[in-house]
């Protein structure tokens, strides 16, 4: 990897959950990332000012609370207003099949359920950010 990825992690909402994010954080940076971790309890705005003050690639959300479908809008929302939606939004959660298709189809870019290795996720990233970096260098 020639630049190191820069990857935003975020809890948003009130789910306290933290168990499965930092264990994600600590797979990406011993894969060579650089994470920034914002914690638990993020709104939508935190996280997307913490992802363009951090110029990050990625922002991956953990979401266990059951409002996948209200964040994620929010966050792809900000990073469209704020003209910043050339950063990757994944993420992952108890989320149904059914939601992962509608909150692909707005535009997440990829949502990661219980089972998923933290291999396929990291690779997964590295992919999604060297087309996006791919793309950007074309235009």
């Amino acid at each position: 990897m020639p630049d190191k990825i820069r990857i935003l992690l975020a809890k948003p909402g009130l789910d306290g959950h933290d168990r499965g994010i930092k264990v994600i954080a600590a797979a990406f940076r011993d894969a060579g990332f650089e994470v920034i971790y914002s914690g638990l309890r993020q709104t939508p705005d935190m996280i997307v000012n913490a992802a363009i003050q951090e110029d990050v690639d990625a922002i991956g959300v953990s979401i266990l609370s059951g409002a996948h479908m209200t964040l994620f809008p929010a966050i792809l929302d900000l990073l469209k207003e704020k003209k910043a939606d050339n950063i990757i939004l994944f993420g992952g959660g108890i989320i149904p099949d059914d939601d992962i298709v509608a909150l692909e189809k707005l535009g997440v870019n990829k949502l990661f359920t219980p089972g998923t290795t933290t291999e396929e996720s990291i690779e997964y990233v590295k992919k999604a950010v060297g087309e996006r970096k791919k793309d950007e260098k074309i235009m």
